[in-house]
């Protein structure tokens, strides 16, 4: 399925045109998401007479409104949605008034359905959360703004729906608005908008309703059109330029395209290649319509080097101000879209950005949905979210999700059927030192530690306190019979036993903290090589 290409911010602003706004709806199963959608897409006069004509016909057929039209049709062009009265595929619109430009993801709300949810999410700027006035909050409505929430999208309007069927009841809006309100307070949303409508009927949709004279916020509409969800981080931060391509259509020229993820670039700019590290200047950034001087994120460009250095699919340019090191070990959080459960252990195909790499998933922690509390775990099932340790097979270059999403965003696929399995959000940034594992320090400086009597010291450091006393009470008990076996003393047995039940977390501790002080010691020394132009 295709996803709408994301539109520079600075090209937005710097143009006359209306301000572009992504956002999707979402809830449960039959809040009338497709219908609010319908009703949008009626009322601001962007249906053309043919498609009046066809949605007639539709809803005389396949409608669930009688002589009327049912608006729903308009987004849900799916046979099997038709025969249903469900969302299944994540349906795309475009619209706009004198004062804004949108694009709308209709996204399904049945559970089985969550991945295509997620798809849609990925790409939004704000998330109608559709919440029917009847049911109240469902695990779905707890699901999918958990999932909006951990994809990065900050700005909620939460469109309490069918507000018809409860006689637009004051009191029953108020008790759903402090229910997701106490559900939401960990989620991080930046701003939260509740709103009584109802989609079947129009009111408050784009047009203020008499019959809800209680409320004075801004109708749907109004608040999608003054909603500010823009931020100058990207443009702001280092630049980060994931290529996709080497475009070398002669020998005369040799390009790299892609789309910039992060920052800005110009024209003489030093860049560094990420994982090779090394450096260049920017001779040329070409698109379609001409060479440009400076080009922002978003932008899809061509780059060309002054120096012919070895570039190619998967490599990422970063500035050379920018000292995040590649990385082969990710602390990732794991959205699993299959039937079968992720076991922990198993090893999937990696895709982040332009990259691909082997992984191997270490599941450590699964996420109530309910409570939004984590727990110990070694399965997840379908549509589970969970905390996991990935080792990949090949150095990468990743970034936390709340920086970029284009590099911070990953999916799993089975190598056998090809299927895709899961989405991921990387949780520690590459400069975030505190979530590194030691192997992954090791791999990024080309230091490989192999293993002692103490433990594997390429171990994650992030072990529940369960996993260590299984550890060392298995060694105790191993050690303490072997002696039993030689000596056939129990008394000796069951001190050797004590002893190293105490000592080897000792030992071991130390020598993480050795290996920790050499790596340190090293990592500083590779900066220091980077600084003078050397490469990783």
């Amino acid at each position: 399925m295709s996803i709408p290409q994301r539109i520079s911010a600075k090209d937005v602003h710097a143009s006359q045109a209306p301000q572009l706004l992504r956002f999707i709806t979402c809830g449960s199963v039959d809040d009338g998401k497709s219908t609010l959608i319908g009703r949008l897409l009626y009322e601001s006069k962007s249906i053309f007479e043919d498609q009046l004509e066809s949605l007639d016909k539709d809803s005389r057929k396949f409608g669930t409104q009688g002589a009327e039209l049912d608006l729903a049709l308009l987004v849900d062009g799916l046979a099997a949605e038709r025969e249903q009265g469900i969302t299944i595929d994540v349906a795309y619109r475009y619209f706009s008034t004198p004062n804004r430009a949108f694009i709308v993801a209709d996204t399904p709300g049945h559970e089985q359905y969550t991945r295509n949810m997620a798809t849609g999410a990925s790409s939004a700027d704000l998330a109608i959360i559709l919440v029917d006035a009847r049911k109240g909050i469902l695990p779905q409505t707890r699901r999918h703004s958990f999932i909006v929430s951990m994809l990065g999208v900050r700005h909620i309007a939460v469109a309490i729906n069918k507000m018809d069927l409860v006689g637009f009841d004051r009191a029953v809006f108020a008790q759903i608005e402090a229910d997701y309100r106490v559900m939401a307070a960990s989620l991080g949303f930046e701003s939260v908008r509740f709103i009584p409508v109802s989609a079947l009927q129009g009111d408050n949709v784009t047009t203020r309703s008499a019959a809800t004279a209680w409320y004075d916020g801004p109708t749907l509409l109004e608040h999608l059109e003054t909603v500010d969800t823009q931020t100058a981080a990207e443009l702001d931060a280092p630049l980060r330029f994931p290529v996709q391509w080497v475009n070398r259509p002669n020998l005369d020229f040799r390009g790299y395209a892609g789309t910039i993820a992060q920052g800005t670039v110009k024209v003489g700019d030093e860049v560094s290649v990420v994982p090779r590290g090394r450096r260049s200047h920017i001779a040329r950034i070409v698109t379609a319509d001409g060479d440009l001087q400076e080009a922002s994120a978003g932008q899809a460009v061509t780059l060309t080097l002054t120096d012919e250095i070895d570039v190619s699919r998967g490599d990422v340019l970063i500035g050379v101000v920018d000292r995040s090191l590649p990385r082969r070990d990710l602390r990732v959080r794991l959205l699993w879209t299959v039937d079968r459960p992720l076991i922990s252990g198993a090893r999937y195909l990696l895709k982040l950005a332009t990259s691909t790499a082997e992984a191997r998933v270490d599941l450590h922690q699964a996420i109530d949905i309910h409570s939004f509390t984590s727990s110990p775990a070694r399965e997840l099932a379908m549509n589970g979210i969970g905390i996991a340790h990935l080792t990949l097979d090949r150095m990468i270059f990743a970034a936390d999700y709340r920086q970029t999403r284009d590099l911070g965003g990953l999916i799993l696929i089975d190598r056998i059927t090809n299927e895709t399995v899961a989405f991921g959000l990387v949780e520690s940034g590459p400069d975030d030192e505190p979530q590194r594992s030691l192997a992954e320090k090791a791999h990024a400086l080309g230091l490989f530690v192999a293993g002692s009597l103490f433990g594997n010291p390429s171990e994650p450091l992030e072990r529940s306190l369960a996993d260590r006393l299984s550890w060392a009470v298995t060694g105790a008990i191993i050690l303490g019979a072997v002696v039993y076996v030689i000596s056939g003393n129990a008394a000796l047995s069951f001190g050797v036993a004590a002893i190293d039940f105490v000592v080897r977390p000792v030992l071991r501790l130390f020598h993480r903290r050795l290996v920790l002080a050499v790596l340190d010691w090293r990592a500083l020394r590779k900066s220091e090589d980077l600084a003078d132009g050397g490469g990783i």
